[in-house]
Protein backbone atom coordinates (compact mmCIF):
# COMPACT_ATOMS: atom_id res chain seq x y z
CA UNK A 1 0.00 0.00 0.00
CA UNK A 2 1.52 3.65 -0.66
CA UNK A 3 1.81 5.90 2.06
CA UNK A 4 -0.70 8.89 1.39
CA UNK A 5 0.51 12.35 1.18
CA UNK A 6 -1.38 14.75 3.30
CA UNK A 7 -1.20 18.62 3.26
CA UNK A 8 -2.78 20.94 5.68
CA UNK A 9 -3.72 24.08 4.32
CA UNK A 10 -3.12 27.11 6.51
CA UNK A 11 -3.06 30.34 4.46
CA UNK A 12 -0.39 32.74 5.97
CA UNK A 13 -1.35 35.84 4.03
CA UNK A 14 -5.17 34.97 5.81
CA UNK A 15 -3.63 33.94 9.16
CA UNK A 16 -1.58 37.34 9.20
CA UNK A 17 -4.64 39.37 7.96
CA UNK A 18 -6.90 37.68 11.22
CA UNK A 19 -3.77 38.43 13.54
CA UNK A 20 -3.78 42.45 12.13
CA UNK A 21 -7.31 42.59 13.54
CA UNK A 22 -6.92 41.11 16.68
CA UNK A 23 -8.65 37.43 15.57
CA UNK A 24 -6.74 34.08 16.81
CA UNK A 25 -6.63 31.56 14.20
CA UNK A 26 -6.38 28.47 16.68
CA UNK A 27 -6.94 26.25 13.69
CA UNK A 28 -3.78 25.66 13.63
CA UNK A 29 -3.74 23.45 16.18
CA UNK A 30 -4.73 20.68 13.55
CA UNK A 31 -0.83 20.64 13.21
CA UNK A 32 -0.22 19.58 16.90
CA UNK A 33 -2.99 16.89 16.62
CA UNK A 34 -1.78 15.25 13.91
CA UNK A 35 1.86 15.65 15.30
CA UNK A 36 0.68 14.24 18.81
CA UNK A 37 -0.49 11.05 16.56
CA UNK A 38 2.78 10.31 15.03
CA UNK A 39 1.16 10.80 11.47
CA UNK A 40 3.30 12.68 8.56
CA UNK A 41 1.59 15.54 6.49
CA UNK A 42 3.12 18.79 5.53
CA UNK A 43 2.25 22.29 5.76
CA UNK A 44 0.83 24.31 2.60
CA UNK A 45 1.30 28.04 2.98
CA UNK A 46 -0.50 29.26 -0.11
CA UNK A 47 -3.78 28.52 -1.35
CA UNK A 48 -2.52 28.40 -5.11
CA UNK A 49 -0.04 25.97 -4.43
CA UNK A 50 -2.48 23.44 -3.40
CA UNK A 51 -2.29 22.32 -7.40
CA UNK A 52 1.15 22.35 -7.23
CA UNK A 53 1.97 20.03 -3.92
CA UNK A 54 -0.99 17.53 -5.19
CA UNK A 55 -1.64 15.93 -1.53
CA UNK A 56 -3.75 12.85 -1.41
CA UNK A 57 -5.52 14.59 0.98
CA UNK A 58 -5.94 18.18 2.03
CA UNK A 59 -6.99 18.98 5.39
CA UNK A 60 -8.44 23.16 5.47
CA UNK A 61 -6.95 24.47 8.72
CA UNK A 62 -7.78 28.19 7.18
CA UNK A 63 -8.25 29.95 4.34
CA UNK A 64 -9.81 32.82 2.88
CA UNK A 65 -13.55 32.42 2.35
CA UNK A 66 -13.22 33.91 -1.45
CA UNK A 67 -13.85 32.99 -4.90
CA UNK A 68 -10.13 32.11 -5.43
CA UNK A 69 -9.87 29.55 -2.58
CA UNK A 70 -13.34 28.28 -3.63
CA UNK A 71 -12.24 27.23 -7.40
CA UNK A 72 -8.56 25.87 -6.05
CA UNK A 73 -10.46 23.88 -3.79
CA UNK A 74 -12.96 23.06 -6.37
CA UNK A 75 -10.62 21.94 -8.95
CA UNK A 76 -8.55 19.89 -6.49
CA UNK A 77 -11.30 17.72 -5.52
CA UNK A 78 -12.58 17.45 -8.90
CA UNK A 79 -9.21 16.32 -9.97
CA UNK A 80 -9.57 13.17 -7.38
CA UNK A 81 -8.42 14.77 -4.28
CA UNK A 82 -10.15 14.24 -0.50
CA UNK A 83 -10.84 17.70 1.09
CA UNK A 84 -11.82 17.54 4.54
CA UNK A 85 -12.95 21.22 6.26
CA UNK A 86 -13.53 22.08 10.04
CA UNK A 87 -16.59 24.17 10.02
CA UNK A 88 -15.14 26.03 6.78
CA UNK A 89 -15.30 26.38 3.17
CA UNK A 90 -18.74 28.18 3.18
CA UNK A 91 -17.70 30.09 -0.29
CA UNK A 92 -18.96 26.63 -1.15
CA UNK A 93 -22.05 26.24 0.52
CA UNK A 94 -24.38 26.99 -2.24
CA UNK A 95 -22.31 25.49 -5.22
CA UNK A 96 -22.85 22.48 -3.12
CA UNK A 97 -26.68 22.54 -2.52
CA UNK A 98 -26.48 24.30 0.94
CA UNK A 99 -26.48 27.10 2.98
CA UNK A 100 -24.49 28.60 5.97
CA UNK A 101 -26.57 28.71 8.91
CA UNK A 102 -25.56 30.92 12.28
CA UNK A 103 -22.78 29.83 14.27
CA UNK A 104 -23.43 27.37 17.32
CA UNK A 105 -21.15 28.47 20.27
CA UNK A 106 -21.83 25.83 22.42
CA UNK A 107 -23.32 22.46 22.13
CA UNK A 108 -23.38 18.78 21.74
CA UNK A 109 -22.38 16.36 18.79
CA UNK A 110 -23.93 12.84 18.88
CA UNK A 111 -23.87 9.57 16.97
CA UNK A 112 -20.86 9.90 16.23
CA UNK A 113 -18.61 7.05 15.40
CA UNK A 114 -16.58 5.27 18.40
CA UNK A 115 -13.59 4.46 18.63
CA UNK A 116 -13.10 2.24 21.51
CA UNK A 117 -16.75 2.12 23.00
CA UNK A 118 -17.58 5.66 24.25
CA UNK A 119 -20.77 6.84 22.74
CA UNK A 120 -21.57 10.15 25.04
CA UNK A 121 -22.93 13.10 22.85
CA UNK A 122 -19.20 14.72 22.55
CA UNK A 123 -19.52 18.95 23.88
CA UNK A 124 -18.59 21.54 20.92
CA UNK A 125 -17.44 24.94 21.01
CA UNK A 126 -18.48 25.97 17.63
CA UNK A 127 -19.81 24.99 14.88
CA UNK A 128 -21.03 26.61 11.63
CA UNK A 129 -24.04 23.49 10.19
CA UNK A 130 -25.08 23.70 6.66
CA UNK A 131 -28.26 23.00 5.82
CA UNK A 132 -29.92 21.79 2.09
CA UNK A 133 -30.99 24.39 -0.06
CA UNK A 134 -33.34 22.87 -1.87
CA UNK A 135 -35.28 19.05 -1.03
CA UNK A 136 -32.41 17.22 -2.73
CA UNK A 137 -29.91 17.73 -0.71
CA UNK A 138 -25.99 17.37 -2.35
CA UNK A 139 -24.68 15.72 0.25
CA UNK A 140 -24.09 12.09 -0.44
CA UNK A 141 -23.46 10.67 3.34
CA UNK A 142 -24.13 12.54 6.84
CA UNK A 143 -22.92 11.50 10.21
CA UNK A 144 -23.91 12.57 13.50
CA UNK A 145 -25.90 14.95 14.57
CA UNK A 146 -25.25 18.29 16.60
CA UNK A 147 -27.47 19.97 19.22
CA UNK A 148 -27.33 23.47 20.17
CA UNK A 149 -26.49 23.65 24.06
CA UNK A 150 -27.17 20.93 25.19
CA UNK A 151 -27.49 17.01 24.57
CA UNK A 152 -31.19 16.97 24.47
CA UNK A 153 -30.99 20.53 22.61
CA UNK A 154 -32.68 21.50 19.16
CA UNK A 155 -30.94 19.63 16.54
CA UNK A 156 -29.14 21.59 14.26
CA UNK A 157 -27.48 19.46 11.38
CA UNK A 158 -25.21 17.05 10.44
CA UNK A 159 -22.11 16.76 12.30
CA UNK A 160 -19.90 15.12 9.01
CA UNK A 161 -21.01 15.56 5.36
CA UNK A 162 -19.78 14.19 2.41
CA UNK A 163 -19.90 15.36 -0.69
CA UNK A 164 -18.97 14.08 -4.40
CA UNK A 165 -16.91 16.36 -6.01
CA UNK A 166 -15.98 15.01 -9.79
CA UNK A 167 -13.40 12.30 -8.83
CA UNK A 168 -12.85 13.59 -5.51
CA UNK A 169 -15.06 14.85 -2.44
CA UNK A 170 -15.32 17.12 0.06
CA UNK A 171 -16.10 16.36 3.76
CA UNK A 172 -16.90 19.33 6.03
CA UNK A 173 -17.16 18.96 9.69
CA UNK A 174 -19.78 21.49 11.09
CA UNK A 175 -17.81 21.55 14.37
CA UNK A 176 -14.82 23.31 14.50
CA UNK A 177 -13.03 20.77 15.70
CA UNK A 178 -9.15 22.33 16.45
CA UNK A 179 -10.67 25.72 17.86
CA UNK A 180 -12.81 23.38 20.29
CA UNK A 181 -10.19 21.03 21.44
CA UNK A 182 -7.71 24.43 21.67
CA UNK A 183 -10.87 26.20 23.72
CA UNK A 184 -11.21 23.09 26.14
CA UNK A 185 -7.68 22.78 26.72
CA UNK A 186 -6.15 26.50 27.24
CA UNK A 187 -9.49 27.88 28.32
CA UNK A 188 -12.39 30.24 26.47
CA UNK A 189 -10.15 32.83 26.69
CA UNK A 190 -7.31 34.81 28.63
CA UNK A 191 -7.89 34.69 32.99
CA UNK A 192 -8.88 38.30 33.94
CA UNK A 193 -11.52 37.69 36.27
CA UNK A 194 -12.96 34.92 38.24
CA UNK A 195 -14.69 32.29 36.89
CA UNK A 196 -18.60 31.03 37.79
CA UNK A 197 -19.05 28.76 40.34
CA UNK A 198 -20.78 25.57 40.83
CA UNK A 199 -24.39 26.64 42.20
CA UNK A 200 -24.04 23.32 44.14
CA UNK A 201 -21.32 25.31 46.32
CA UNK A 202 -18.82 22.56 45.58
CA UNK A 203 -16.43 24.95 43.02
CA UNK A 204 -16.03 27.89 44.30
CA UNK A 205 -13.66 29.75 41.72
CA UNK A 206 -15.16 33.19 42.42
CA UNK A 207 -13.39 33.42 45.80
CA UNK A 208 -10.59 36.48 44.22
CA UNK A 209 -7.77 34.72 43.35
CA UNK A 210 -7.03 33.63 39.48
CA UNK A 211 -6.39 30.60 38.60
CA UNK A 212 -6.44 28.14 35.80
CA UNK A 213 -9.93 27.03 36.07
CA UNK A 214 -11.34 30.49 36.12
CA UNK A 215 -11.51 30.01 32.55
CA UNK A 216 -12.99 26.39 31.98
CA UNK A 217 -14.85 25.53 28.91
CA UNK A 218 -17.03 22.70 30.52
CA UNK A 219 -20.18 23.14 31.95
CA UNK A 220 -21.16 22.47 35.59
CA UNK A 221 -24.86 20.51 35.14
CA UNK A 222 -24.29 19.01 32.00
CA UNK A 223 -20.21 17.71 31.56
CA UNK A 224 -20.29 16.33 35.84
CA UNK A 225 -20.93 12.84 37.06
CA UNK A 226 -21.59 11.63 40.66
CA UNK A 227 -19.41 8.49 41.82
CA UNK A 228 -21.26 6.11 44.20
CA UNK A 229 -19.97 8.44 47.34
CA UNK A 230 -21.89 11.58 45.51
CA UNK A 231 -18.44 13.18 44.53
CA UNK A 232 -18.71 14.83 41.17
CA UNK A 233 -16.34 15.08 38.88
CA UNK A 234 -15.54 15.66 35.70
CA UNK A 235 -16.18 12.70 33.57
CA UNK A 236 -15.18 13.27 29.82
CA UNK A 237 -11.99 14.23 28.14
CA UNK A 238 -13.54 16.10 25.19
CA UNK A 239 -10.77 17.43 24.26
CA UNK A 240 -9.14 13.94 23.36
CA UNK A 241 -11.90 12.40 22.12
CA UNK A 242 -11.92 15.18 19.13
CA UNK A 243 -8.72 14.71 18.70
CA UNK A 244 -9.99 10.53 18.20
CA UNK A 245 -12.51 11.94 15.38
CA UNK A 246 -10.43 13.67 13.37
CA UNK A 247 -8.07 11.37 13.73
CA UNK A 248 -10.21 8.28 12.48
CA UNK A 249 -11.82 10.16 9.95
CA UNK A 250 -8.86 11.00 8.23
CA UNK A 251 -7.30 7.63 8.19
CA UNK A 252 -10.75 5.43 7.34
CA UNK A 253 -11.27 8.20 4.34
CA UNK A 254 -7.13 7.21 3.56
CA UNK A 255 -7.54 3.59 3.67
CA UNK A 256 -11.15 4.00 1.19
CA UNK A 257 -8.38 5.06 -1.09
CA UNK A 258 -6.15 2.34 -1.36
CA UNK A 259 -3.65 3.88 0.58
CA UNK A 260 -2.04 4.03 3.95
CA UNK A 261 -1.67 6.45 6.69
CA UNK A 262 1.08 5.11 9.14
CA UNK A 263 1.15 6.96 12.89
CA UNK A 264 3.33 5.98 15.87
CA UNK A 265 1.61 4.48 19.30
CA UNK A 266 1.33 7.21 21.82
CA UNK A 267 3.58 5.17 24.53
CA UNK A 268 6.33 2.58 24.47
CA UNK A 269 4.96 -0.89 23.26
CA UNK A 270 3.43 -2.69 25.80
CA UNK A 271 2.50 -0.12 28.27
CA UNK A 272 -1.03 1.24 27.54
CA UNK A 273 -1.37 4.35 29.22
CA UNK A 274 1.14 6.41 32.13
CA UNK A 275 0.13 7.67 35.75
CA UNK A 276 2.52 10.74 37.16
CA UNK A 277 2.68 11.48 41.15
CA UNK A 278 3.73 15.24 41.57
CA UNK A 279 3.74 16.55 44.78
CA UNK A 280 3.71 20.46 45.79
CA UNK A 281 6.41 21.38 48.78
CA UNK A 282 3.75 23.40 50.47
CA UNK A 283 5.24 24.68 54.25
CA UNK A 284 8.42 23.15 53.40
CA UNK A 285 8.59 20.41 56.70
CA UNK A 286 11.42 18.60 56.36
CA UNK A 287 9.72 15.21 57.85
CA UNK A 288 7.15 15.49 55.57
CA UNK A 289 9.29 15.20 52.60
CA UNK A 290 11.02 11.99 54.61
CA UNK A 291 7.99 10.32 54.90
CA UNK A 292 6.88 10.57 51.60
CA UNK A 293 10.29 9.59 50.29
CA UNK A 294 9.08 5.98 52.57
CA UNK A 295 6.26 5.66 51.20
CA UNK A 296 7.20 6.25 47.74
CA UNK A 297 9.81 3.99 48.66
CA UNK A 298 7.01 1.25 49.99
CA UNK A 299 5.58 1.56 46.60
CA UNK A 300 8.31 1.79 44.45
CA UNK A 301 7.44 4.57 42.27
CA UNK A 302 9.48 7.83 41.46
CA UNK A 303 7.52 11.25 41.34
CA UNK A 304 8.12 14.48 40.54
CA UNK A 305 8.90 17.04 43.41
CA UNK A 306 7.46 20.96 42.96
CA UNK A 307 9.57 22.81 45.21
CA UNK A 308 8.23 26.47 46.69
CA UNK A 309 10.54 29.18 48.67
CA UNK A 310 12.12 28.57 51.04
CA UNK A 311 11.98 25.15 50.02
CA UNK A 312 13.63 21.76 52.42
CA UNK A 313 16.73 21.17 53.82
CA UNK A 314 19.91 20.36 51.39
CA UNK A 315 19.76 16.72 52.47
CA UNK A 316 16.35 16.56 51.23
CA UNK A 317 16.88 17.20 47.85
CA UNK A 318 19.85 15.07 48.02
CA UNK A 319 17.63 12.00 49.04
CA UNK A 320 14.64 12.63 46.59
CA UNK A 321 17.55 12.76 43.55
CA UNK A 322 19.34 9.20 44.51
CA UNK A 323 15.89 7.58 44.40
CA UNK A 324 15.14 8.68 41.23
CA UNK A 325 12.54 11.19 42.04
CA UNK A 326 12.67 14.64 39.54
CA UNK A 327 12.78 17.90 41.51
CA UNK A 328 11.03 20.76 39.36
CA UNK A 329 9.89 24.35 40.13
CA UNK A 330 6.84 25.38 41.91
CA UNK A 331 6.62 28.71 41.24
CA UNK A 332 4.30 30.88 43.78
CA UNK A 333 2.43 33.77 42.49
CA UNK A 334 -0.01 33.41 45.44
CA UNK A 335 -0.35 37.59 46.60
CA UNK A 336 -1.62 35.90 50.21
CA UNK A 337 1.69 33.97 50.89
CA UNK A 338 4.05 36.38 49.64
CA UNK A 339 4.05 35.43 45.96
CA UNK A 340 3.58 37.42 42.87
CA UNK A 341 2.40 37.15 39.66
CA UNK A 342 5.33 38.73 36.82
CA UNK A 343 7.97 37.63 35.01
CA UNK A 344 10.57 39.30 37.25
CA UNK A 345 9.37 37.11 40.38
CA UNK A 346 9.14 34.24 38.30
CA UNK A 347 12.78 34.72 37.58
CA UNK A 348 14.07 35.57 41.00
CA UNK A 349 12.73 32.43 42.30
CA UNK A 350 13.57 30.24 39.76
CA UNK A 351 16.92 31.96 40.38
CA UNK A 352 16.35 30.60 43.76
CA UNK A 353 15.88 26.90 43.00
CA UNK A 354 18.59 26.42 40.76
CA UNK A 355 20.80 27.58 43.65
CA UNK A 356 19.08 25.34 46.39
CA UNK A 357 19.45 22.33 44.61
CA UNK A 358 23.30 22.77 43.53
CA UNK A 359 21.99 23.67 39.71
CA UNK A 360 19.99 20.36 39.39
CA UNK A 361 18.26 20.11 35.71
CA UNK A 362 15.04 21.85 36.40
CA UNK A 363 12.73 20.27 33.46
CA UNK A 364 9.06 21.38 34.67
CA UNK A 365 6.79 23.67 36.56
CA UNK A 366 3.55 23.77 38.25
CA UNK A 367 2.31 27.29 39.99
CA UNK A 368 1.17 26.98 43.58
CA UNK A 369 -2.83 27.28 43.55
CA UNK A 370 -2.77 27.15 40.09
CA UNK A 371 -2.21 30.79 39.91
CA UNK A 372 -2.74 31.57 36.18
CA UNK A 373 -3.35 35.24 34.66
CA UNK A 374 -3.92 35.93 30.71
CA UNK A 375 -2.93 33.89 28.45
CA UNK A 376 0.36 32.31 27.55
CA UNK A 377 2.98 34.22 29.16
CA UNK A 378 3.42 31.59 31.28
CA UNK A 379 4.71 28.98 28.65
CA UNK A 380 6.63 32.04 27.66
CA UNK A 381 8.40 32.50 31.23
CA UNK A 382 9.02 28.43 30.98
CA UNK A 383 10.43 28.96 27.79
CA UNK A 384 12.86 31.79 29.08
CA UNK A 385 14.51 29.27 31.53
CA UNK A 386 14.55 26.15 29.21
CA UNK A 387 11.51 24.83 31.31
CA UNK A 388 10.13 21.79 29.13
CA UNK A 389 7.17 21.01 30.91
CA UNK A 390 4.37 22.21 32.39
CA UNK A 391 1.62 21.22 35.11
CA UNK A 392 -0.27 23.94 36.44
CA UNK A 393 -3.78 23.48 34.03
CA UNK A 394 -5.61 21.08 36.83
CA UNK A 395 -8.47 22.24 38.99
CA UNK A 396 -8.41 23.86 42.46
CA UNK A 397 -11.57 23.17 44.15
CA UNK A 398 -13.17 19.45 45.35
CA UNK A 399 -15.83 19.75 42.54
CA UNK A 400 -14.01 20.38 39.86
CA UNK A 401 -11.66 17.37 39.76
CA UNK A 402 -11.68 15.36 36.64
CA UNK A 403 -11.16 16.20 32.97
CA UNK A 404 -11.49 19.97 34.00
CA UNK A 405 -9.60 20.91 30.60
CA UNK A 406 -11.08 17.82 28.28
CA UNK A 407 -7.37 16.48 27.94
CA UNK A 408 -4.85 14.09 30.04
CA UNK A 409 -2.63 13.91 27.19
CA UNK A 410 0.74 15.92 26.80
CA UNK A 411 0.47 18.61 24.41
CA UNK A 412 2.22 21.96 23.38
CA UNK A 413 -0.20 24.93 23.60
CA UNK A 414 -1.06 27.55 21.17
CA UNK A 415 -0.24 31.03 21.63
CA UNK A 416 -2.57 34.15 21.28
CA UNK A 417 -2.56 36.11 18.30
CA UNK A 418 -0.28 38.56 19.78
CA UNK A 419 2.30 36.29 19.43
CA UNK A 420 1.44 34.43 15.74
CA UNK A 421 -0.41 31.69 16.93
CA UNK A 422 2.61 29.88 17.62
CA UNK A 423 3.36 26.44 19.40
CA UNK A 424 4.84 27.06 22.61
CA UNK A 425 8.15 24.95 23.52
CA UNK A 426 6.84 23.97 26.44
CA UNK A 427 4.48 20.38 27.12
CA UNK A 428 1.61 21.17 29.10
CA UNK A 429 0.97 17.72 31.32
CA UNK A 430 -2.29 18.62 33.22
CA UNK A 431 -3.51 16.91 36.62
CA UNK A 432 -6.76 15.14 37.64
CA UNK A 433 -7.57 15.75 41.42
CA UNK A 434 -4.85 16.02 44.37
CA UNK A 435 -5.06 15.26 48.09
CA UNK A 436 -7.70 12.62 47.66
CA UNK A 437 -8.89 11.64 50.80
CA UNK A 438 -8.09 14.94 52.61
CA UNK A 439 -10.74 16.29 55.29
CA UNK A 440 -11.65 18.79 53.09
CA UNK A 441 -11.55 17.62 49.32
CA UNK A 442 -12.66 14.72 47.36
CA UNK A 443 -12.49 11.12 48.26
CA UNK A 444 -11.01 8.32 46.28
CA UNK A 445 -13.93 7.16 44.56
CA UNK A 446 -13.04 8.94 41.38
CA UNK A 447 -9.62 6.38 41.08
CA UNK A 448 -10.94 3.81 39.45
CA UNK A 449 -13.07 6.05 36.87
CA UNK A 450 -10.62 8.31 36.23
CA UNK A 451 -8.07 5.11 35.14
CA UNK A 452 -10.69 4.07 33.13
CA UNK A 453 -10.72 6.89 31.32
CA UNK A 454 -7.62 7.60 31.03
CA UNK A 455 -6.61 4.56 29.63
CA UNK A 456 -9.74 4.82 27.28
CA UNK A 457 -7.87 7.09 25.86
CA UNK A 458 -3.90 6.28 26.33
CA UNK A 459 -3.24 9.38 28.20
CA UNK A 460 -1.81 10.31 31.31
CA UNK A 461 -3.09 10.18 34.97
CA UNK A 462 -1.75 12.48 37.03
CA UNK A 463 -2.44 13.10 40.32
CA UNK A 464 -1.63 15.51 43.47
CA UNK A 465 -0.26 14.87 46.81
CA UNK A 466 0.80 17.12 48.84
CA UNK A 467 4.19 16.34 51.00
CA UNK A 468 2.63 17.55 54.30
CA UNK A 469 -0.70 15.63 53.43
CA UNK A 470 0.98 12.35 53.68
CA UNK A 471 3.20 12.84 56.35
CA UNK A 472 -0.34 14.66 58.38
CA UNK A 473 -3.17 13.16 57.21
CA UNK A 474 -3.12 8.93 56.92
CA UNK A 475 -6.70 8.47 54.65
CA UNK A 476 -3.99 10.65 51.97
CA UNK A 477 -1.30 8.28 52.53
CA UNK A 478 -3.90 5.60 52.13
CA UNK A 479 -5.14 7.12 49.12
CA UNK A 480 -2.07 7.30 47.29
CA UNK A 481 -1.46 3.83 48.08
CA UNK A 482 -5.16 3.06 46.49
CA UNK A 483 -3.92 5.02 43.17
CA UNK A 484 -0.95 3.12 42.86
CA UNK A 485 -2.33 -0.17 43.23
CA UNK A 486 -5.26 0.53 40.78
CA UNK A 487 -2.95 1.91 38.47
CA UNK A 488 -0.60 -1.38 38.50
CA UNK A 489 -3.90 -3.83 37.80
CA UNK A 490 -4.91 -1.47 34.60
CA UNK A 491 -0.81 -1.82 33.69
CA UNK A 492 -0.04 1.76 34.19
CA UNK A 493 3.61 2.72 34.20
CA UNK A 494 4.83 5.62 36.74
CA UNK A 495 6.40 8.36 35.08
CA UNK A 496 7.98 11.30 36.11
CA UNK A 497 7.16 14.16 34.36
CA UNK A 498 10.73 14.90 33.32
CA UNK A 499 10.55 11.34 31.67
CA UNK A 500 7.02 11.74 29.67
CA UNK A 501 8.75 15.45 28.50
CA UNK A 502 11.69 13.22 27.00
CA UNK A 503 9.54 10.49 25.68
CA UNK A 504 6.87 13.05 23.86
CA UNK A 505 9.75 15.11 22.75
CA UNK A 506 12.11 11.90 21.25
CA UNK A 507 9.30 10.25 19.13
CA UNK A 508 8.20 13.39 17.79
CA UNK A 509 11.54 12.95 16.59
CA UNK A 510 10.65 10.17 14.30
CA UNK A 511 9.58 10.89 11.08
CA UNK A 512 7.86 8.49 8.77
CA UNK A 513 9.11 8.19 5.00
CA UNK A 514 7.54 4.88 3.71
CA UNK A 515 5.56 1.74 3.52
CA UNK A 516 6.83 -1.38 1.41
CA UNK A 517 4.33 -3.15 -0.30
CA UNK A 518 4.90 -5.72 2.14
CA UNK A 519 4.42 -3.43 4.93
CA UNK A 520 7.98 -2.62 6.18
CA UNK A 521 8.57 0.38 7.71
CA UNK A 522 11.04 3.17 6.81
CA UNK A 523 11.73 5.91 9.54
CA UNK A 524 14.56 8.11 10.60
CA UNK A 525 15.30 9.72 13.82
CA UNK A 526 14.55 6.50 15.93
CA UNK A 527 17.73 6.34 17.36
CA UNK A 528 17.80 5.67 20.67
CA UNK A 529 13.94 5.44 21.10
CA UNK A 530 13.38 1.79 22.41
CA UNK A 531 10.44 0.26 21.91
CA UNK A 532 8.15 2.98 19.72
CA UNK A 533 5.80 1.32 17.92
CA UNK A 534 4.54 2.40 14.16
CA UNK A 535 0.86 1.48 13.00
CA UNK A 536 0.12 1.05 9.56
CA UNK A 537 -3.23 1.07 8.64
CA UNK A 538 -4.69 -1.72 6.38
CA UNK A 539 -8.07 -2.35 4.54
CA UNK A 540 -10.28 -4.33 6.71
CA UNK A 541 -8.48 -8.27 6.10
CA UNK A 542 -11.69 -10.89 5.85
CA UNK A 543 -9.56 -12.90 8.49
CA UNK A 544 -8.64 -10.96 11.32
CA UNK A 545 -5.81 -12.72 12.53
CA UNK A 546 -3.65 -12.20 15.61
CA UNK A 547 -1.57 -9.91 13.96
CA UNK A 548 -3.96 -6.90 13.57
CA UNK A 549 -4.71 -4.70 15.92
CA UNK A 550 -7.50 -1.60 15.83
CA UNK A 551 -6.62 2.01 16.44
CA UNK A 552 -8.87 4.77 16.11
CA UNK A 553 -11.07 2.23 14.30
CA UNK A 554 -8.91 1.05 11.93
CA UNK A 555 -7.28 -2.32 11.53
CA UNK A 556 -3.31 -2.17 11.57
CA UNK A 557 -0.06 -4.19 11.53
CA UNK A 558 2.15 -2.91 14.43
CA UNK A 559 6.03 -2.89 14.03
CA UNK A 560 8.79 -1.80 17.16
CA UNK A 561 11.60 -0.39 16.62
CA UNK A 562 14.61 -0.50 18.44
CA UNK A 563 13.03 -2.97 20.64
CA UNK A 564 14.60 -3.24 24.33
CA UNK A 565 15.39 -6.67 26.33
CA UNK A 566 13.12 -5.62 28.94
CA UNK A 567 10.11 -5.54 26.62
CA UNK A 568 11.64 -8.79 24.55
CA UNK A 569 11.53 -10.47 28.60
CA UNK A 570 7.70 -9.02 29.33
CA UNK A 571 6.89 -11.11 25.74
CA UNK A 572 8.65 -13.77 26.90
Amino acid sequence: MRMARIGVLLDQAAVERRHRYGINVFEAFVGEVLAHAGIPFEWIRRTEQVGECKPDVLLVAFAEEDAMTAEAIWNYAERGGIVISYAGLNGLASKLGCYEQRDIPVGYAEAMPTTGGDSRPLRFLGAVPWAPASSSPRASAEVGTIRKECPDGAEAGAALQRFGVGEGAIDRWSVNIPRTIVLLQQGTGPVFHDGVPAKDGTGAVDEGILKADDRCGMDWELDREKTETGAPYFAHPYADLWKEQLISHLLKRVTAMGLTLPFLGLWPDGVPAVAMISHDSDLNLDESAETTLSVLKECGIRSTWCMIEPGYSPHIYEKAKRDGHELAFHYNALDAQNGRWGEDEFDRQFAWLKEATGGAPIVSNKNHYTRTEGWGELFAWCEKHGIQAEQTRGPSKKGNIGFLFGTCHPYFPISWFDDGNRAYDVLEISFLTQDLDHMLLADSSVVVPFLEQVARVQGVAHFLFHQVHIHQQPPVTAALRKVVAEARKRGFEFWTCERINDWERARRNVEIVGVEADGAVHARGAEGLNDAAIFVPIAEPADLDAGVEWHYGVPCRKTVLNRSNEAIAKEG
